[in-house]
């Protein structure tokens, strides 16, 4: 049955979840009311506001896979910082070493003693060396898509339709009506048309990807390998083979963004399945919640870059940061990579993904829901169509609106939490197989009260 039609039973539940929520966040409510006094919209972000309820709720403490608000409420994590805290909260190897490193200072512009020692676990998990460091990983993406323009003499990028690449202005763009690169819905003051910076194409579309790599216009292709900011889209068997022969073949920079697909494993999805790109860029969970995005360069492209640097103007080159590196950044990046994730955790994590995937997959067809899951290691969405969407244009057609809303709120009243913007769930090292469980039966009751008599 398609959910969808049903609005009348959706716009009834809703309106019991938004009771249900305001009868038990009063001190959130009103520290918000309070903080809207200082802070534009009550919140340190905007993007807070797009939290269910009509006020976010406000966190007292997270600790593992768990967030405790003001309120008194316990949840169970499956948020984990749209992948910041993918590790869990709090872990205990990386909170050593940061109070550690605290102690003995937190940012020179002067390399620690970690650095080296952080450049081999990264060479090793990752396959490619000439790694640097960043405060996010927009700042990767941004600073490489400026050195691969700089070795390349092209003036611009492509991506992927409905891509998520942080900030960076060239990808905050998708494909107009008339068929041309336009700005996303929601681009705050775009400094030019992306037309001029930027091509785009669907994921999985080999034909457009020809066409527009066939200019030699384009400096870099920046990728999600899947995308992940629109739901879960997978490519296709083979698309990145072909991805990766039409840019050598065209003599364009391939950029693998493995920010949101290191749910995959140890080395992202470029580990578990293969790829070869020039290079990679990643921030969120390496340091276990403290602000850090990473990239890493191929030898040949490393030699590039290396060949074309301004020694003298390194500092004012739009590439860096004053605390870009610094040390409390590697104390973290090391310890969480070398203590916290894991092998061994990515094994227990990719598990229950699956584990969560079948639940909800059970109860997808026993209620007879027109719904869909999709699963990227340890990292698992539904989506509200009985096919998964094979390009960033479908998910988006089935994304958002009353259905969406009210399952996020229904599940942060069961004490489950989800990312804000879409039906994902990722686990973390310290999720547990009963936490998992937990949705699964929750998942089930909301979907018996959306297909009543199922």
């Amino acid at each position: 049955m398609a959910v969808s039609t049903a609005s009348e039973r959706v716009g009834k539940l809703l309106e019991r979840e938004q009771e249900r929520f305001e009868d038990s966040h009063p001190r959130s409510r009103e520290i918000h009311d309070a903080a809207a006094a200082d802070l534009l919209s009550g919140v340190p972000m905007n993007w807070m506001t797009r939290w269910p309820g009509r006020f976010p709720i406000y966190v007292h403490t997270a600790r593992g896979s768990e967030v405790t608000d003001v309120d008194g409420n316990t949840y169970v994590d499956l948020c984990l910082g749209d992948t910041g805290a993918m590790c869990g909260h709090a872990p205990a190897p990386t909170v050593a070493a940061i109070a550690a490193q605290a102690e003995r200072g937190i940012t020179t512009m002067l390399p620690s003693e970690d650095a080296g020692a952080v450049g081999e676990l990264m060479a090793e998990r990752f396959g490619l060396r000439n790694w640097q460091f960043t405060v996010s990983a927009t700042d990767a993406n941004r600073f490489l898509v400026r050195l691969c323009r700089q070795v390349s003499g092209r003036p611009k990028i492509l991506v992927h339709n409905h891509c998520y690449h942080g900030s960076v202005d060239e990808t905050v763009v998708t494909i107009g009506s008339d068929g041309r690169p336009a700005p996303r819905y929601g681009n705050v003051g775009p400094p030019v048309d992306p037309a001029e910076t930027t091509r785009v194409v669907e994921i999985n579309d080999i034909e457009a990807l020809e066409r527009e790599l066939a200019h030699e216009d384009v400096a870099c292709v920046l990728v999600e390998p899947a995308l992940t900011n629109i739901g879960i889209v997978l490519p296709d068997p083979g698309y990145h083979d072909e991805l990766r022969r039409i840019t050598r073949e065209t003599g364009t920079i391939l950029i693998i963004d493995e920010t949101h697909t290191l749910s995959c494993g140890p080395g992202g999805y470029t580990g578990a399945y293969g790829l070869e790109p020039d290079a990679i860029t990643m921030g969120k969970p390496i340091a276990g919640g403290i602000p850090t995005g990473a990239y890493g360069l191929s030898d040949e492209l490393a030699d590039r870059v290396l060949g074309s640097t301004f020694w003298d103007a390194a500092d004012v080159g739009g590439v860096g940061g004053t605390l870009a590196g610094n040390a409390l950044q590697l104390a973290a990046v090391r310890a969480t990579l070398g203590e916290v994730l894991t092998a061994e955790a990515y094994e227990r994590m990719i598990g229950l993904g699956g584990r969560y995937e079948a639940g909800v997959n059970d109860a997808i067809e026993r209620h007879g829901l027109d719904w869909s899951a999709v699963r990227l290691g340890c990292r698992v969405e539904y989506m509200f169509s009985p096919e998964p969407p094979r390009n960033g244009a479908e998910a988006d057609a089935v994304i958002g609106g009353p259905l969406d809303e009210l399952m996020h709120l229904y599940m942060l009243n069961e004490g489950i939490l989800f990312t804000p913007f879409h039906m994902m769930a990722l686990i973390s090292p310290a999720t547990t197989a009963e936490q998992v469980d937990a949705h699964s039966e929750a998942f089930d009751r909301i979907a018996a009260e959306l297909i009543p008599g199922s």
